[in-house]
């Protein structure tokens, strides 16, 4: 990373990205990691995505405390993707990173057509199961201990409970900020994170700007529109780590 022509190019990447994790909950490091891959290696990118999430997470979770669904978050995702994320830390040294996340990315593209195709239909979305909810929520952990993008998953898993878009954003923003807490000390552990810290720091500003404008839009997303826009999102954001992962 620098403070050059492609710095600012993924300046605006991180500008836009936090946009929409603001609006959504999700979102920013499925962005920014697969577009910043062009330039980036995964172990300048991820560190510094993960530090900056944790900045940005506290925030606005902080801020919509009070809408995050506990139970939910606490007892049913969190164990899961707690596990997920450990197992997938450990592991990642040893997978084809390009392999699984275009696998990741085909998964995700299913479940947003899926879910889309409900939308359309105007048909609810199916309550997952116990077992699924683990099943899910293990995935998910497992994509963010591998990529640090484990919120599609958690995303869908999220979707199969009764929650408005208020409890929606703020019970994924919580989740994602233990995650990314317990990963930032990892990479701190082995040494990961100290270099991208001076770039984490010139972000700031940027982050800051992302979550005022993406508070507005999120202020006048009517809740329908809001959930098919999180699925079309979903959907991009399938066939960009399909694309992008083939073409690095």
């Amino acid at each position: 990373m620098g403070f050059d022509l492609i710095g600012l190019a993924f300046a605006f990447i991180v500008l836009f990205a936090f946009t929409v994790q603001t609006v959504s909950g999700f979102g920013s490091t499925v962005i920014a990691l697969s577009l910043g891959a062009i330039w980036y290696g995964l172990d300048q990118l991820l560190p510094f995505l993960i530090f900056s999430n944790i900045l940005f997470t506290s925030v606005l979770a902080y801020k919509n405390r009070h809408y995050i669904n506990k139970d939910l978050a606490f007892r049913v995702v969190l164990p899961g993707m707690l596990l997920g994320t450990v197992i997938g830390y450990f592991i990642k040294p040893y997978l084809n990173e390009i392999i699984l996340e275009q696998m990741l990315g085909v998964l995700i593209i299913f479940i947003s057509l899926l879910e889309l195709w409900r939308l359309l239909h105007r048909n609810e979305s199916i309550p997952h199961s116990k077992v699924k909810s683990r099943l899910l929520t293990l995935f998910a952990g497992l994509s963010h201990g591998v990529f640090a993008s484990g919120g599609p998953l958690l995303v869908y898993s999220i979707a199969g409970f009764k929650v408005d878009k208020h409890q929606f954003r703020a019970t994924v923003l919580v989740c994602l900020f233990v995650l990314n807490c317990l990963l930032a000390f990892a990479f701190l552990i082995d040494g990961r994170l100290q270099p991208v810290l001076p770039f984490v720091l010139a972000a700031i500003p940027i982050i800051f700007i992302a979550m005022k404008v993406g508070n507005i839009l999120h202020d006048y997303v009517n809740e329908e529109h809001f959930k098919k826009g999180v699925f079309i999102f979903l959907l991009l954001s399938g066939i960009n780590l399909v694309v992008a992962r083939h073409l690095t």
